[in-house]
């Protein structure tokens, strides 16, 4: 960029005004190629959004984050509280991955990915472009007295937010209770789950405000991620980036004036259009360089594109591009720093793949009751134990019989013999351990249990047995 003292821009945001006031956003229609490919992949992932809570794997949701009753699913696996190592190796692979992708390609998971900018931009704004049209109609109308045309322009559009608002909400309680659960609360009608219905309108009126209201703050204020690329980024990293070298030129940015030699009068490409800050959904000049602002949307390189060639001139001045292929014309490399965060996080994907290896359906926890001591029966030693067996499938385990394995001895469990594991439930209970007490050699020995169901070995686990103290 051409150096400039006047820094001044970055001492305030786009959506605040001189006065600290909103300042309203009323972004251009987007259109070109890039914001053909986002629709593309906008829309892909809506459906997969909205279809993720009613596909089943093998019976169990595809995805399911059910805090309430502990049960999480993940592509189709149930993951439990017992699992939760998992998860936590889980979210530490997404927070690499993601440093990874923005100290190489920027903030890209923002314009690309990110459902606020999905559902910001492909479907309120669209809507909003229908009823209100382009940005000089939204405008003027938001101008305008409240007549009858603003007024049933408004209350349609608001009307149809808040229906996608409550749906949006509906979708996400899909996700937390179950896509069946949600349509069997549908089924029976909101006056059997009016404390359900409270919720989802509080989420509703959350959606509502963030997308009616709050919009594109939401990732110029509220979001940490447009900070954190300022840690993450470089002059390596490739960004939507202005050519200022190819823009500014020797003179600096002129308005186009037709049969113009510009290349001789040392003008840059730039025409200072600002087509490009019209048509950003966050309201930032993209010419005065990377801003926290910035969510990597594209709209400004399709723009910037269609006016190079209303005047002949190359495409290109807006670009995905690092700063040092724009001042020194180097191209994208893998750098070093980019080489260890590839390395960390296949190391991370390595161990994550090899504890879902080792992970069982059926987990099973015996431990001594707390406070008991051991009784002598007999020759033998008596220990009593809580067990927990979780069943993390959805099929139900019959007829769960213990087995000692190490050393000799018996397994009493209290009342019913005939155990059951409900699918995705649990079941508890109590236990004796006798052991002849010549077989112990000394006064804390190791046990080791095996589970079965229906005589196949479902899991084993191990306790400690008390018995008397040896004296040599």
């Amino acid at each position: 960029m051409k150096k400039t003292s006047d820094q001044s821009f970055r001492d305030s945001i786009s959506t605040v005004d001189k006065e600290g006031k909103r300042a309203w956003i009323y972004p251009k229609k987007p259109s070109g190629k890039y914001f053909r490919r986002r629709e593309i992949v906008s829309y892909l992932l809506l459906a997969f959004l909205f279809a993720a809570p009613f596909i089943k794997v093998n019976g169990n949701q595809f995805l399911l984050f059910n805090v309430i009753d502990r049960k999480f699913n993940f592509f189709g696996f149930p993951f439990w509280p017992q699992d939760f190592y998992l998860v936590v190796i889980s979210m530490i692979i997404g927070i690499v991955f993601v440093s990874l992708f923005t100290v190489a390609f920027g903030r890209i998971f923002c314009g690309w990915i990110c459902p606020q900018t999905i559902f910001m931009e492909m479907v309120f704004r669209r809507i909003e472009y229908w009823i209100e049209g382009d940005r000089g109609a939204q405008i003027r109308l938001d101008k305008q007295k409240w007549n009858a045309e603003k007024i049933r322009k408004r209350i349609l559009k608001w009307s149809i937010f808040f229906i996608i608002s409550f749906l949006i909400a509906n979708i996400f309680l899909a996700y937390i209770q179950g896509g069946d659960k949600v349509l069997s609360m549908v089924k029976d009608g909101p006056g059997e789950h009016l404390g359900t219905l409270i919720a989802l309108l509080i989420f509703t009126a959350v959606f509502y405000f963030v997308f009616t209201w709050f919009r594109e703050q939401v990732c110029v204020i509220a979001c940490p991620y447009g900070r954190l690329q300022s840690v993450l980024l470089d002059d390596k990293s490739v960004v939507v980036a202005y050519d200022h070298v190819r823009g500014e030129g020797e003179n600096g940015r002129a308005k186009f004036k037709k049969n113009q030699d510009r290349g001789a009068q040392g003008f840059g490409d730039c025409i200072d259009c600002k087509q490009c800050v019209n048509v950003c959904p966050t309201g930032i000049d993209i010419r005065n360089g990377t801003q926290l602002e910035c969510v990597n949307c594209t709209a400004c390189i399709d723009e910037c594109d269609h006016m190079m060639r209303s005047v002949n001139l190359p495409e290109g001045l807006i670009r995905y591009a690092s700063e040092s292929e724009i001042s020194e014309n180097k191209k994208f490399r893998f750098t070093p720093r980019m080489k260890g965060y590839t390395a960390v996080l296949g190391v991370l994907i390595a161990i994550l793949i090899g504890m879902l290896f080792l992970r069982s359906d059926v987990e099973a926890k015996i431990l001594r009751v707390p406070g008991q001591l051991f009784e002598h029966k007999g020759e033998n030693i008596s220990n009593v134990y809580t067990f927990k067996i979780v069943n993390k499938t959805i099929k139900d385990f019959d007829d769960v019989q213990f087995k000692l394995i190490k050393p000799d001895g018996e397994i009493k469990v209290v009342g019913n013999n005939n155990i059951t594991v409900p699918k995705e439930g649990m079941a508890q209970g109590t236990l004796f351990i006798e052991i002849n007490q010549y077989l112990l050699d000394k006064d804390k020995t190791k046990v080791e249990i095996e589970i079965y169901s229906d005589g196949k070995l479902v899991d084993k686990t191990s306790t400690n047995f008390l018995g008397p103290r040896k004296f040599n």
